[in-house]
């Protein structure tokens, strides 16, 4: 089974994390958290979930995961000003690793410079941003590129986001 590092911090999109996390844990998957630091709480915007982080940025290695998964809300917009996260989401997306990545989720991707001709959603007020960075926006609730990359727009797309990233997983 895959072994997924989930980049998350506070203020993340509560169900774009808790609801991939439970399904790819239930398919028997191993979900990882990691931010700046291991043992550090993590609040959700929305209903307030907290999640125990696992790993910290500077203990975790992207060739030692098989997948990155990259839940919305703020927490991609802070992350991404650490370019710790940005090499790490890069090192994915260049080793042609999944990558899925939902809501606010592609701007870590997009300060990374790995959506350049790649198909690719999120959440609206990221388009121009995707566009800029060179992805071909389409609004879908889910857009699978390449047999790589994920993503899909708000909440209301985890259904169709858990399964193809799940699909994507088993091959």
């Amino acid at each position: 089974m895959a072994k997924i590092a989930t980049v998350i911090t506070n203020l993340f999109e509560d169900s774009e994390y808790t609801q991939p996390a439970d399904a790819f844990k239930e398919a028997g998957h191993e979900v990882v958290t990691i931010e700046k630091e291991a043992g550090k709480e993590v609040k959700g915007k929305s209903d307030g979930t907290t999640v125990t982080i696992d790993k910290g940025i500077d203990e975790v290695n992207a060739a030692d995961f098989d997948a990155l998964f990259i839940p919305g809300g703020f927490s991609p917009d802070q992350l991404r000003a650490d370019d710790r996260f940005v090499q790490f989401a890069k090192k994915f997306m260049d080793d042609c690793k999944p990558v899925f990545a939902i809501c606010h989720g592609p701007q870590l991707l997009i300060t990374a410079k790995t959506l350049e001709g790649r198909h690719a959603t999120g959440y609206k007020s990221i388009q121009v941003d995707m566009e800029y960075a060179g992805a071909k926006f389409l609004d879908e609730e889910v857009v699978v590129c390449d047999n790589q990359l994920v993503t899909s727009r708000t909440p209301d797309d985890l259904p169709a986001f858990i399964r193809e990233s799940k699909q994507l997983l088993n091959k």
